[in-house]
């Protein structure tokens, strides 16, 4: 048996999406120009971009939410789910993470299908208050503010709507309630949300591979 490391961590998420996700010039393509902005290398890995296109297909999401885009990797996995006629909307606070974004989505050739949002998600989500509900809504920003953005998520969504949680590991963190990390006080304070608050009903998996020890929650909007 293989020794529970970082390292066979990584092995093992490399096979699974060898196996299960392939090779993609589009997806190649956006990580390398995001790359060559210099922005983190802190997108989903490929598998978990192979889940959240499953997710939107599973639930047959025609309009989705993404809160923060980063290079655009996940926006296009999305993006290609939604199908002709659906519609991404993804905010992303950082003007030049959205120019890189920008380009890498439309080189994918799904350009007509994205809408980026320029600002920070705090000051943009109640610009979409009062239009067309959105069917999945992935959150994937400043960890600080999740609270803000599940309540937004639910605020903008509609029975059904799935919300994903991303990164809710925190190295496994999230049990110090004594943590004075930012970042895990808002994982925790959004975990607690998702468990306490009427209007979700939620679960969380912890996840090991290229991201670590990480994780992520996924909610419906009860």
């Amino acid at each position: 048996m293989a020794d529970p490391t970082p390292a066979n961590w990584r092995a093992a998420d490399d096979y699974l999406a060898e196996m299960l996700v392939g090779h993609d010039p589009a997806l190649d393509a956006a990580l390398t120009a995001q790359r060559a902005a210099g922005m983190p290398a802190i997108e989903v890995a490929p598998v978990s971009g192979k889940l959240l296109h499953l997710l939107v297909r599973i639930s047959r999401a025609r309009r989705v939410l993404e809160i923060g885009t980063l290079g655009g990797y996940s926006t296009i996995w999305m993006a290609r789910a939604v199908g002709d006629g659906g519609r991404v909307v993804t905010i992303e606070a950082e003007p030049g993470n959205a120019a890189v974004a920008r380009g890498s989505i439309d080189a994918a050739g799904i350009g007509d299908r994205v809408e980026i949002r320029v600002g920070r998600a705090g000051d943009v989500l109640p610009t979409l208050d009062g239009g067309e509900p959105f069917d999945l809504v992935f959150v994937d920003a400043d960890k600080e503010s999740n609270t803000l953005y599940l309540d937004w998520a639910a605020r903008l969504g509609h029975p059904g709507t799935i919300v994903v949680l991303d990164n809710i590991g925190r190295d496994g963190e999230i049990v110090d309630g004594a943590s004075t990390d930012t970042k895990v006080i808002g994982t925790r304070a959004a975990l607690e949300m998702l468990g306490r608050d009427p209007r979700f009903d939620a679960t969380a998996l912890q996840t090991v591979g290229v991201k670590g020890w990480d994780g992520f929650a996924v909610a419906v909007v009860v």
